[in-house]
């Protein structure tokens, strides 16, 4: 029967890598796959959807279009993926490519027309099937550092046209061009007490595992002294030839008296699944130590499609006189394989080591809304919006509403509303509910409903009314007026805000607006003088940016240019 089991579990592991066509599409970098990223990673607040190509810190690498198809959507955002490409294909698959420099010209032209006639750098736009088509190779953009990158690269995704789940890019075949000799590693291992009886190593809290590393390269877990139901996290990563950060797993795989028992893999998931990464890993260890431990068992259902769990969820239930070995197979996604071995005694003794229960007059329960209001200040929570039962703090001191902590993770959002009767207009229209803590004030969209401002937040922790009468900041202009700029391919210059954050920024060029590249990592804006709409001779430039409470600032200057070879004047 166990036999029979292991070839089930196997056998829709391979079918699920055989579904997917391996020469239909080509990688879209002719460079060597050495990934800064791997699909399924862990991130802040979600699974990394594609796979990461490195490009050596380099901007401007060549980017072709996978395969045959037409574009289907153009996103060009400060944030996010930045200039990003999505290309529709035949065979009902859909290609994204983001974080780039530039678009090929003919998409290049294309996009900036439409810039122009909505007057904005954020666009994003849905071409008509075969109003941009592009062949199989065609070079379609210029790799860059775009969004919210961390460094240059490109990022690359496989969906489903028609259900939009995100694919691994390896399961298309380009696993054959990534060499990858390394097995994953074992940073930790946790176990924890689940039930209201549970005990790990004399302790009710979770509880670290010491693991000693064998000459056959597994790991040996000391054993654990248990009873009631538990269950383990792991800390793992894995490397790949070319690639020395650490990268995420493919594969995780329990065994339980030599049984399959809990396991999930990264072949697929939908894009509103990926914010359950919270729940997914030990998130209170998480925000605590900045250290992700992957749980290997679920307490309250929840649907994340990855996982495939035994009818008890990945629980051991540890019972008296009895012995259980358990085991834990990490994979990437070249099969290169690392074990855990261990195994749980049953053992009766006190909990030396408690866990005080917190209780307060506020039970949130997972699947109920909830409503608090105290001094003027409420608070809506919508169901879902948790990932288990908790009681919550909750308090209103001082025009101040103390909402338990972040250190509990939230799914969707949390209504937070102030009464504002005693602000004036004027007041009010620079006022917003901001989050704080000893360190920083961080701003919360904020706006007016049922008479009372309010703010969705996706966070717990302390929040006040506050202001924002300071202007943003324009600077570092990259020529001195009235200069002549014949010689150069554009201008640039920094804008910053320093509480509520940039809302728009425009720039006007002779009384025609004019298109200025927005980079908020550096805070540079700037225009290239290819889009053709400086005039020979005098430019009178004038550049306004607003933050997201109405300051504005206007800054206004001039420069000369000539399209012809006569002298111009160079900077000193």
């Amino acid at each position: 029967m166990r036999s029979f089991l292991l070839f089930l579990l196997y056998a829709s592991a391979a079918f699920a890598q055989q579904q997917y066509p391996q020469d239909f599409f080509r990688s879209p970098m002719d460079i060597p796959i050495h990934p800064s990223g791997t699909f399924g990673e862990l991130r802040t607040n979600h699974f990394h959807a594609g796979l990461d190509f490195r490009t050596n810190q380099k901007e401007g690498l060549p980017v072709y279009a996978a395969a045959e198809g037409y574009v289907s959507r153009i996103k060009v955002s400060t944030y996010g993926y930045g200039t990003a490409l999505y290309i529709d294909h035949p065979n009902g698959f859909t290609t994204l490519y983001g974080h780039l420099q530039q678009y090929a010209p003919k998409i290049e032209a294309y996009v900036r027309a439409k810039q122009y006639e909505k007057q904005s750098f954020d666009i994003e736009l849905f071409p008509k099937p075969g109003e941009i088509t592009v062949t199989k190779g065609e070079l379609i953009a210029l790799s860059g550092n775009s969004g919210g990158s961390g460094g240059p690269h490109l990022h690359f995704e496989y969906r489903d046209t028609k259900t939009e789940m995100i694919i691994n890019p390896l399961l298309f075949g380009l696993d054959k061009k990534m060499k990858d000799p390394y097995p994953p590693k074992i940073l930790g291992l946790m176990a924890y007490p689940l039930s209201d009886d549970a005990v790990v190593n004399e302790s009710k809290k979770p509880t670290l595992v010491s693991l000693k590393l064998q000459k056959d390269g597994t790991y040996l877990a000391d054993k654990i002294a248990a009873k009631g139901k538990i269950g383990f996290s792991i800390s793992t990563s894995d490397k790949s030839t070319g690639s020395m950060g650490n990268n995420g797993i493919f594969k995780v795989q329990t065994f339980f008296n030599g049984s399959p028992y809990f396991n999930y893999a990264f072949n697929t998931f939908a894009f509103e699944e990926s914010r359950y990464v919270n729940n997914f890993i030990d998130y209170p260890r998480y925000y605590a130590t900045g250290q992700r431990f992957q749980k290997l068992f679920i307490k309250t259902p929840y649907p994340l499609s990855i996982l495939k769990g035994s009818s008890s969820n990945g629980q051991f239930n540890i019972v008296k006189d009895t012995v259980k070995n358990y085991r834990i197979e990490v994979a990437d996604f070249h099969g290169n394989k690392v074990l855990v071995n261990g195994s749980i005694e049953y053992s009766d003794k006190p909990a030396s080591v408690t866990e005080t229960k917190h209780i307060t007059p506020y039970l949130v329960k997972v699947g109920n809304d909830h409503n608090y209001t105290k001094n003027n200040v409420s608070v809506f929570i919508p169901a879902n919006a948790f990932y288990e039962d908790f009681y919550m703090n909750f308090d209103v001191r001082d025009s101040i509403l103390y909402l338990h902590d972040p250190i509990v993770p939230v799914h969707t959002y949390v209504s937070v509303s102030f009464d504002v009767s005693h602000l004036s207009k004027e007041v009010l229209q620079k006022t917003f509910i901001a989050g704080f803590n000893d360190k920083r004030i961080s701003y919360n969209s904020s706006y007016m409903e049922d008479g009372k401002l309010t703010a969705k937040v996706k966070q717990l922790g302390n929040f006040k009314l506050a202001q924002d009468n300071t202007a943003p900041k324009i600077y570092d202009m990259s020529f001195a007026e009235g200069k002549w700029l014949s010689d150069k391919d554009g201008f640039w210059c920094k804008i910053s805000d320093d509480l509520s954050g940039i809302a728009t920024f425009d720039a006007f060029i002779n009384g025609k607006w004019a298109l200025m590249h927005y980079d908020y990592k550096t805070r540079v804006i700037f225009h290239n003088f290819s889009d053709g709409i400086v005039d020979e001779g005098r430019n009178d430039l004038k550049i306004t940016v607003t933050d997201n409470v109405g300051n504005s600032t206007t800054f206004e200057t001039h420069f000369f240019r000539t399209q012809n070879t006569a002298p111009v004047e160079k900077d000193k």
